[in-house]
């Protein structure tokens, strides 16, 4: 193990370490996150957009539409939060949100603009993700995942 520096960070390493997980976990997704946003950058998406964008395409090459809430469900995000999140995608045009199949949800449903803008940033996260995979080792990569969805199940 490296000798700690005079600044409580172990030698050689970028951030000083946590015993908290969360804030490292936290910390490595807003790093991960600021990199994948300057890959998009050219597309004019952030990876947030993407997701969405990903997550619409995907459902509709299943045959299926999403709701508010299974968008929501699918993104682990809180459904206010996401809603505040689709409205500049609505508002350029590249997904629209309409009355779903019950009073009270709401469909959305990806554009032909929004699956132009998605094909176009395909490639440029398939590059950010490969530079990570390749920076950090595909093995520790895919257990990294494997991790991660393990604790995402494991979180109550």
């Amino acid at each position: 193990m490296p000798a700690d520096t005079p600044e409580g960070r172990a030698e050689g390493s970028a951030v000083p370490e946590t015993p908290c997980t969360c804030a490292a976990l936290r910390r490595t997704a807003r790093r991960l996150t600021r990199a994948y946003d300057r890959a998009l950058r050219p597309a004019g998406l952030r990876l947030t957009q993407y997701s969405v964008l990903a997550n619409l395409a995907r459902a509709e090459g299943e045959g299926s539409g999403l709701t508010v809430t299974d968008l929501a469900r699918r993104l682990a995000m809180d459904r206010t939060t996401l809603t505040r999140n689709l409205r500049p995608l609505e508002a350029t045009g590249w997904l629209l949100i309409a009355a779903g199949p019950d009073r009270r949800s709401r469909a959305i449903e990806i554009t032909d603009e929004g699956r132009r803008v998605f094909e176009a940033a395909q490639p440029l996260w398939q590059a950010a993700e490969c530079a990570f995979r390749q920076s950090l080792g595909r093995e520790e990569a895919a257990e990294l995942r494997r991790l991660l969805d393990a604790a995402m199940g494991s979180v109550v």
